[in-house]
């Protein structure tokens, strides 16, 4: 899930350098990453570059400097190189419990919570909804729903949104002790080995 050299994000602070300075030809900037050992194809540094094209410089400046500080600081403190968490890493680490944790995760994770306090915020709710599901009651469900459309945080509002459009089978889903859960893993197991075929 960390970008690797086969993806524009690898070099997002090289690109990011670049756009502030002007430059903004896709093929110019495509050559440039891959001197530096960029191996994807234009069409995903074309995507990695769309949002940036829709939005004003001044704009681009803000959000690369909330991004520096919400989204992507640091990583494990074990290693001497400093670099950045992915999105997509901060988000699996949301809902992993720390006793499944390696050392680097444990790590990057209060990191996320010194650098950015609503990740805190965020995996608290994300660890309590798992609980709820876990063992949880309808009214703590309701209290949860609550807490989450208070936090501010859009993310949660925005699935709390989508929830309460189903939320008569999630209050199926708490308060029932059985699960789908092994079918779809079957399923999905059986999906996995069709592909390798």
């Amino acid at each position: 899930m960390e970008p690797n050299p086969r993806t524009p994000a690898f070099y997002r602070d090289y690109l990011e350098k670049r756009w502030a300075e002007g430059f903004r030809h896709g093929k110019t900037l495509l050559k440039e990453i891959q001197e530096l050992g960029y191996t994807g194809c234009f069409s995903y540094l074309a995507r990695f570059l769309a949002p940036w094209r829709r939005k004003p410089a001044a704009s681009l400046a803000l959000d690369t400097a909330m991004l520096a500080a919400d989204a992507a600081p640091f990583v494990s403190t074990t290693n001497s190189s400093c670099g950045q968490v992915s999105p997509q890493v901060a988000a699996a680490l949301l809902g992993k419990l720390q006793s499944q944790m390696t050392v680097e995760q444990e790590a990057s994770v209060d990191a996320l919570k010194k650098s950015c306090p609503g990740y805190a915020a965020m995996r608290g709710l994300v660890m309590g909804f798992r609980t709820i599901l876990r063992t949880g009651k309808i009214e703590t469900l309701h209290n949860w729903v609550d807490k989450a459309t208070d936090s501010g945080i859009y993310g949660m509002q925005r699935f709390v949104h989508t929830l309460k459009q189903h939320l008569s089978a999630v209050e199926e889903a708490v308060e029932e002790t059985w699960s789908n859960g092994p079918v779809e893993g079957n399923i999905g197991r059986l999906k996995a080995i069709k592909r390798q075929i």
